[in-house]
């Protein structure tokens, strides 16, 4: 329990949240205004039975004080193994990529709260093996692709200048049975940079 608390302190700590810009003033300028572009994504790493590195930029722009939007993609490895309780031996080692990306588009009802909604459309590639007895082994590959709708809410906080703070918390609400995020919360707690 102990190296899954801490594991999963790691990977908060470690996770890039999706970066922001904030203006104290209203946004006057018109035309395209680079201080409006949005940059950030997700950044995670787990080590152990459980494995799971995560690369997940994203970038888009704040088209006024209340909405934001943009595009992502997501890119991840990860393996998992199960082991016999009793040998400690590894009886089930599944591997896997994800590929994939969407768009993104956020409304602020308040500065520094908001409301997060992102489609996307992942590829994934997952490899089992199974470990037999006499040192013989089976694998299996399956490759398909997963509709997600992620959907949240979030706080940002500006610390200086063009870098921010924030915490997120998102939901796959198509939930389908083979979707990289299975059914559970999304968190995403981190900093970032806006132009």
């Amino acid at each position: 329990m102990k190296r899954l608390l801490i594991c999963f302190l790691f990977l908060a700590t470690a996770q890039l949240v999706h970066a922001q810009y904030y203006k104290t003033d209203t946004m006057t300028h018109k035309g395209f205004d680079p201080s409006r572009l949005v940059l950030g994504g997700s950044l995670g790493m787990v080590f152990g039975d459980y494995t799971n590195v995560d690369i997940s930029p994203l970038v888009g722009y704040r088209f006024s004080d209340y909405i934001a939007a943009g595009v992502n993609i997501n890119a991840q490895y990860g393996q998992f193994k199960s082991r016999d309780y009793y040998t400690g031996n590894t009886i089930q080692r599944d591997k896997y990529t994800i590929f994939g990306g969407g768009i993104w588009g956020r409304v602020y009802p308040f500065s520094m709260v908001f409301i997060h909604i992102q489609p996307e459309y992942n590829f994934v590639t997952q490899n089992s093996t199974y470990y037999l007895d006499n040192n013989q082994k089976q694998t299996f590959k399956t490759n398909y692709g997963v509709p997600s709708l992620l959907v949240g809410a979030g706080y940002t906080q500006s610390v200086g200048g063009r870098v921010g703070i924030g915490i997120s918390v998102l939901y796959d609400v198509i939930q389908d049975n083979r979707s990289p995020y299975n059914n559970s919360l999304i968190y995403r707690v981190g900093a970032g940079l806006g132009f």
